[in-house]
């Protein structure tokens, strides 16, 4: 993970073309004082994956409308782990059922936001999981600008 600032990819695998929650979170995060990559619609989990790999990314968060999220969210997982950016936290949300989002848990997904997920506990858990360790072992996190 990179030191400083947290770098987020956000994404919408797939052939969902409903992109505004995306852009809510995105933005969100933003101005939470994150450096937010937004690659648009209709990307492949390569796509994804490369992208995270390139933009040297701390998170990668999806947002999936589709039903195509337990094929797509590990997929993503999966390809990060093959390139050696298993450390890269992975995390999505959508119109996800209970059920498959403790599948995509045990997939790798370290957490799945449903409707009615606030910008703000979206911030909070990205600030709580996506910390930057030093090399002592030492976990910190970015403040907000706020603070």
């Amino acid at each position: 993970m990179s030191p400083g600032r947290l770098r987020i990819l956000v994404a919408k695998p797939g052939l969902d073309g409903h992109d505004r929650g995306i852009k809510i979170v995105a933005r969100a995060l933003r101005d939470a004082g994150m450096e937010v990559i937004y690659t648009g619609l209709h990307q492949t989990p390569e796509q994804i994956a490369s992208a995270a790999l390139q933009e040297d990314v701390d998170a990668v968060g999806m947002s999936c409308l589709s039903g195509a999220h337990m094929t797509l969210f590990p997929k993503v997982v999966k390809l990060l782990e093959q390139q050696g950016a298993a450390d890269i936290v992975v995390f999505g949300g959508g119109i996800i059922p209970r059920s498959d989002a403790v599948k995509l848990k045990e997939a790798g997904i370290a957490e799945v936001f449903t409707p009615g997920a606030t910008t703000s506990s979206i911030i909070e858990w990205v600030r709580a999981n996506v910390g930057s360790t030093d090399e002592a072992g030492t976990q910190s996190f970015p403040e907000s600008p706020e603070a």
